[in-house]
């Protein structure tokens, strides 16, 4: 069975012009670790909306409030897949923390390629983790060696084969620019970028890893060495779909 909820009325000074705390499920089937969590967000100053023993339990026990930050264990006992957990986490508008031993790398993959924000070893040291949520809180790509390690030890993230101009598009889209200036700055047309991007955007459906948005092109740029690993977030507002 899931703890009981609990919040907390501190606020974050990690989420800069954040007046409100950060808010975050847990998502693990081991008791301890979900009061372990809990505890450590409470001392942080986050609210801990909720925590849950699966997936299922934490869409049940939501009842439309909003959350950060879903702290998820990369295996649960209930027979879910890695995918299905994160996706179904996303579908409540929340952005996903993996909380794992992080010692099977397909599964981290799986998790990065579902559209995780980042994967957190439980081996991690408390201000570690807290630190991780608050970054993911802000919208930013959190990449660490496990993200690196995931990516390296699993070739499947380097089959998405770009053509030199399409890796100059995302590269300059993924960095931030609307698709109009990078279009301007490589000399060609918009709507030969958009094409482009088009293209790109099949290519990562075609080896399962969709990046339907300017964020997951982030993920893709990022994770395919095009981009380099991130201290701070980019914003990717822009034009782009």
């Amino acid at each position: 069975m899931a703890d009981t909820t609990s919040t907390s009325t501190g606020t974050t000074g990690t989420a800069g012009t954040e007046t409100r705390p950060v808010r975050v499920a847990i998502v693990d089937d081991h008791e301890s670790v979900r009061l372990g969590i809990q505890a450590a967000c409470q001392n942080e100053g986050f609210e801990v909306v909720l925590t849950a023993a699966s997936v299922p339990e934490y869409i049940a026990q939501l009842g439309g409030r909003e959350v950060d930050v879903v702290v998820l264990d990369l295996s649960l006992g209930d027979g879910s897949t890695v995918t299905e957990n994160v996706k179904g986490v996303q579908g409540t508008g929340s952005a996903v923390l993996v909380h794992s031993i992080a010692d099977r790398v397909a599964n981290v993959r799986e998790a990065l390629a579902a559209g995780a924000a980042g994967v957190i070893p439980k081996s991690s040291a408390t201000k570690t983790v807290m630190a991780a949520v608050a970054t993911v809180a802000r919208g930013d790509v959190l990449n660490n060696l496990e993200w690196a390690s995931a990516i390296d030890a699993d070739r499947d993230f380097a089959k998405a084969q770009l053509g030199r101009r399409e890796r100059e598009i995302l590269h300059l889209y993924a960095s931030g620019l609307p698709l109009k200036l990078a279009a301007q700055q490589l000399g060609i047309g918009y709507s030969t970028a958009r094409e482009y991007l088009d293209r790109i955007r099949v290519k990562y459906v075609e080896v399962g890893r969709p990046a339907p948005t300017k964020v997951d092109l982030l993920r893709r740029a990022v994770e395919d060495g095009i981009l380099p690993g991130l201290d701070s977030g980019i914003d990717p507002d822009g034009d782009g779909r």
